[in-house]
């Protein structure tokens, strides 16, 4: 192995080691060292950072800036060991990314989906779509949180579910409504009877016994939204599954503007439900929707001690 490519291996273990999850990182900076070699280059220079990140062609500018990012973060790290190493400027390939309006579900078509899954080809798979879908719809969590759920993780009798090691390795625990504790039951008990033994341990499982992959819950959600003919709205996104967590988000906030509760106490609880590490994050949502925004714009209009 290379100097330059254990430096990658040593710089990827300390930052995992702070908490970082870094995915991407692992496959871009190898790929990376890789360029390095072909083109000779025997450490990080701002030329040769730059030709690599705007390699690939056809994609958003932002991709390019992202590509960067990674490299700029691991020569901040080498320079410390080799002085020849240039670190690229936080300017070059300046882009700000503008967030995609996301598609919001109204409950009829969530109601909509959900009644879809029985045209799945198994009754397992209907039964474990339909629950983990509506999971998403009325948690707010993210996709990868629920498919990462092992069966000890819920607690039918106290009706709580733990998240466990999630994004930014955090976890937290989620207070369940009556109607979900039931209907997690429910499945539970035609899972065990239609497939007794799963081999993982996987709350949701797939027909046969293992852990449901991200890739093809992402599908079967895309043939979902197909069959009952769900198409962007003006100025919004494709309908894709993580607008499940967006319109849990937004709709938590309509409900308390319209019953007059005071929004800003409770954000920080809203926050620490979906898992967000910076309440800013959570705070976006008030742009997601004309009518949030137009409530949370009355409430500035009045008098300060009037809002709530």
């Amino acid at each position: 192995m290379s100097l330059l490519r254990q430096r990658v291996e040593n710089y990827l273990t300390v930052r995992r080691a702070l908490g970082f999850k870094l995915v991407d990182h692992g496959r871009l900076l190898p790929d990376f060292v890789d360029y390095l070699d072909r083109v000779g280059a025997p450490t990080v220079t701002t030329e040769a950072a730059l030709s690599w990140a705007t390699k690939p062609q056809g994609v958003q500018p932002y991709r390019w800036k992202q590509r960067l990012s990674v490299v700029r973060g691991f020569a901040e790290y080498l320079s410390a060991f080799d002085p020849a190493t240039q670190v690229p400027p936080s300017d070059l390939l300046a882009y700000r990314r503008r967030r995609p309006t996301p598609y919001l579900f109204s409950d009829a078509e969530i109601t909509r989906l959900l009644a879809a899954t029985g045209t799945l080809n198994h009754p397992l798979r209907v039964a474990t779509h339909r629950t983990l879908f509506a999971l998403l719809a009325v948690t707010g969590m993210r996709v990868g949180e629920a498919l990462r759920l092992d069966r000890d993780d819920v607690d039918l009798d106290a009706g709580l579910m733990d998240i466990r090691e999630t994004k930014f390795n955090k976890s937290r625990r989620l207070p369940l409504h009556a109607s979900t504790v039931a209907a997690l039951a429910s499945y539970i008990t035609d899972r065990d009877r239609l497939w007794a033994r799963p081999i993982q341990p996987s709350l949701f499982v797939s027909t046969v016994g293992t852990r449901l992959g991200d890739r093809r819950v992402r599908a079967v959600f895309a043939h979902l939204v197909d069959h009952v003919g769900l198409e962007p709205r003006f100025g919004s996104s494709q309908p894709r599954i993580h607008g499940l967590r967006h319109s849990f988000a937004v709709a938590t906030l309509l409900d308390w503007y319209r019953s007059g509760v005071d929004v800003a106490a409770r954000m920080p609880l809203l926050s620490a439900y979906l898992g967000h590490t910076n309440p800013a994050s959570t705070y976006w949502y008030l742009s997601a929707a004309p009518e949030l925004l137009a409530l949370a714009a009355s409430r500035l209009d009045r008098p300060m001690g009037e809002r709530r």
